[in-house]
C-alpha cells in the first residue's frame, strides 16, 4: 500500500530555525536597526526588550515568523504582531528575576540594595527565597520558568565566550580571606588573566572568589593585591554576615575602580553560598547540573583544581571523562594543585593518572605542589 502524502502544514510561524546572533534583538538600538532594513522584524528573535515606546514601529513592521520573548508592549501592538503570526511569550509578573534575559548578570544588579538595607533584600536573595519555595512544589509553570532562564544564562554565556580562551579554576568555597591559600589563589587567578586568558571560577565565596579577585585586579599595581587582601581579611568569610563579606568586596572594587574581567558561574541550588562581586560576567543558575557542565565544557584552555572537597572532586572527574573520550575536542588540560590533598587527603590524582595512562589526556594532566605553579603547569600542557 503506497504510503499517503504528508497533510499540507498549516499557516502561520514555522517555529524556531537556524538564526544565529545576527537574528537576536537585544535592545532597543537593535530593534531601531532592524526595522529599519527591508525585511523589517520577519524571523527574528526580540529577547527582554521594553517596546511599549515603539508602539507605531511595531504597527508598521513585517513580524511574520518572529519571537517576541518577554518584551513589553502596548496592548494594540501585541495584538498586531500576533495577528501577523508572530509568537509572543509575554513578560511573568512578579518574578524576582528575568526569565528571557539577553545578558548575564552584573555583581551590581545582583546585589542591588547591599548598601542600604542588606543582603535580604536584593534580587539574589529574592530569587534564592523563589528557588527555596517552588522548587520541590511540583508546579510546571515554576519549572519551565527556571529551564527558560537558564537556557537564556547559557546563551548568553555562549555569546560572551564565543572565541575566548577559557581557564576554569575551581576550588572549595570554605577557603577563608586572610589565608595564604586565599592570596595563593588570587595570585593565580592575577597571573592567568595577565596572560591574556579568561579566568572562569563556580562564582562563589572561598577560592572562587580569590581567582575572580586576582583577575579583577590583573590591570593594577602589583600593590593593589595584598592591599586588597589586608582590607578583605576583616570580613574573612560570608558567615555569619553575607552583608558584611559582600560590603567588603565591594569596598575593595570602589578602591580599585576598572578592574578586569572575569566570569563566575554560581547556582541557587547551593543558595547559602553567595556570588562572589569580583567576576565582572556572572552566569548564575538554577540548575546546578547545567551549571557545571557549562562551566566545565567552557574551559577551552584548561583547568586548574585547588584543595576542595566533595564538589571539586565530582568536578575533576565530570571533567575527566569528555577527556578520557575525548568526546569535545582533544584533551583540555588538568593541573591538580596540592600533592598531599591529592594523594592522602583525597586520593583523586592515583584514580585519575589510571585512567589517563595509555590515552591522549596522559599528557595533559599533572600534579604540582604549589599554587604559584601551576600556570607553568598549565602553559606547559597547553604547548
Amino acid at each position: 500500500m503506497a504510503t499517503p502524502p504528508p497533510e499540507p502544514r498549516p499557516p502561520g510561524p514555522r517555529g524556531p530555525g537556524p538564526r544565529g546572533p545576527g537574528h537576536e534583538i537585544h535592545t532597543l538600538a537593535d530593534f531601531d536597526a532592524a526595522v529599519a532594513r527591508p525585511g523589517s522584524l520577519a524571523g527574528h528573535r526580540i529577547q527582554s526588550v521594553d517596546l511599549t515606546g515603539r508602539t507605531f514601529a511595531l504597527l508598521g513592521a513585517v513580524t511574520a515568523e518572529a519571537v517576541f520573548l518577554g518584551c513589553r508592549m502596548e496592548p494594540e501592538a501585541a495584538a498586531k504582531v500576533r495577528a501577523d503570526g508572530a509568537l509572543v511569550f509575554p513578560p511573568v509578573p512578579e518574578l524576582p528575576f528575568d526569565p528571557y534575559r539577553a545578558r548575564l548578570y552584573t555583581p551590581d544588579e545582583l546585589f542591588e540594595g547591599i548598601a542600604g538595607t542588606g543582603y535580604e533584600s536584593t534580587p539574589d536573595f529574592l530569587a534564592y527565597t523563589w528557588f527555596g519555595r517552588t522548587r520541590s512544589d511540583g508546579d510546571i509553570l515554576s519549572s519551565m520558568l527556571r529551564s527558560l532562564h537558564d537556557d537564556a544564562v547559557s546563551d548568553a554565556l555562549g555569546e560572551l565566550l564565543d572565541g575566548a580562551r577559557v581557564v576554569g579554576v575551581m576550588g572549595g568555597h570554605a577557603m577563608g580571606r586572610g589565608t595564604e591559600a586565599y592570596a595563593g589563589a588570587a595570585r593565580l587567578g592575577r597571573s592567568l588573566a595577565r596572560a591574556g586568558l579568561t579566568v572562569a571560577t563556580g562564582g562563589g565565596p572561598g577560592a572562587m572568589e580569590a581567582a575572580n579577585l586576582g583577575a579583577y585586579l590583573a590591570p593594577h599595581e602589583d600593590a593593589a593585591l595584598p592591599e586588597s587582601l589586608g582590607f578583605l581579611a576583616r570580613a574573612p568569610s560570608f558567615v555569619p554576615s553575607v552583608t558584611e563579606w559582600a560590603r567588603a568586596a565591594f569596598a575593595v572594587r570602589d578602591l580599585w575602580p576598572d578592574g578586569g574581567e572575569s566570569v563566575g558561574i554560581p547556582t541557587w541550588f547551593y543558595g547559602h553560598e553567595p556570588p562572589n562581586p569580583f567576576a565582572s560576567h556572572i552566569a548564575k543558575y538554577f540548575a546546578n547540573a547545567t551549571r557545571e557542565d557549562g562551566l566545565l565544557a567552557r574551559s577551552t584552555a584548561g583547568i586548574v583544581f585547588l584543595p576542595g572537597a566533595a564538589g571539586t572532586v565530582q568536578e575533576i572527574f565530570d571533567n575527566a571523562t569528555p577527556n578520557y573520550y575525548a568526546s569535545r575536542t582533544a584533551p583540555t588540560p588538568m593541573v591538580l594543585v596540592n600533592r598531599a590533598h591529592w594523594t592522602t587527603r583525597l586520593p583523586a590524582w592515583p584514580l585519575l593518572r589510571a585512567l589517563a595512562a595509555d590515552r591522549p589526556m596522559e599528557a595533559r594532566i599533572a600534579l604540582v605542589d604549589s599554587i604559584d605553579e601551576a600556570p607553568a603547569a598549565l602553559e606547559r600542557l597547553s604547548a
